[in-house]
């Protein structure tokens, strides 16, 4: 396991171990997300259930369905952009929700309260490596999940508002 930043909290520890779990990484999948779903939408995104990361609302189109789809995400601040890692807690396939944006880039994001249009692409080489970092520090737990992907290199995603494209 990482070793834990030294600014992280008992508490921020303990999520850390239990999402890099690959019992609590599809606890948080597949429940967690659910109740984050209507907790942000609820607390205009003020709260999700760890408290501990921020959390925002990305809405896909099917890569089939054409179908609305949202997923809440941890997600990182790179000047105006927002950065998603896609690591389905080390599962050796891609998260739906990028496979969706890969089929479809352009999203909205729901996030502290309002909802915005962003367009999503892959970051490579430098970027991803710089931006893969700047996320670790936000939440250790994804460098177990690269570990344990399979060989499955973990795309780093950017979004840049729609209006900036």
């Amino acid at each position: 396991m990482t070793a834990p930043q030294d600014n992280e909290s008992a508490f921020k520890r303990s999520l850390v171990w239990f999402g890099s779990t690959r019992f609590g990484a599809w606890t948080i999948i597949n429940l967690g997300s659910r109740v984050d779903k209507l907790l942000i939408r609820a607390t205009g995104g003020r709260y999700n259930i760890t408290f501990a990361w921020p959390c925002l609302l990305l809405t896909t189109r099917g890569a089939r369905t054409g179908k609305p789809r949202t997923t809440p995400l941890v997600y990182v601040r790179n000047g105006d952009s927002l950065v998603l890692i896609a690591s389905k807690g080390g599962n050796p396939r891609h998260p739906a929700w990028y496979l969706n944006l890969r089929a479809n880039p352009e999203v909205d994001i729901l996030l502290d309260g309002k909802t915005a249009r962003y367009v999503a692409r892959d970051s490579v080489g430098e970027e991803r490596e710089r931006l893969w970092k700047k996320a670790v520090q936000v939440y250790s737990g994804y460098e177990i999940y690269r570990s344990r992907a399979g060989g499955r290199q973990i795309p780093v995603v950017v979004l840049v508002p729609a209006s900036g494209k």
